[in-house]
């Protein structure tokens, strides 16, 4: 782990902020777009529901939900759907 001044790192991030404000500064910013539906992810990393309902700290049931088009990832698990779309060796160094 790095030393970070984390204290020192929200004061920059507040004067970052007012100086935005102020028309000083253009802040970084980045649409994120929407992942895959879970099932495409889930197939192709050649996994199971099962599998892939525990690397995503879901329930079986959730997987089953999302993959019938009950309900929709939410929140954390969408970014995490995100990511492992966009980096599947996350999953695929874990098995």
């Amino acid at each position: 782990m790095s030393n970070r001044d984390i204290g020192l790192e929200i004061l920059e991030g507040l004067k970052e902020i007012k100086q935005h404000k102020k028309g000083k500064v253009e802040l970084r910013t980045s649409i994120l777009s929407e992942p895959s539906p879970a099932q495409d992810i889930r197939k192709k990393l050649h996994l199971s529901q099962s599998f892939f309902a525990s690397l995503m700290g879901v329930s079986v049931r959730t997987i089953q939900d999302w993959e019938q088009g009950r309900r929709k990832p939410k929140g954390p698990a969408k970014s995490l759907l995100r990511v492992v779309e966009q980096h599947p060796e996350v999953f695929t160094e874990i098995r």
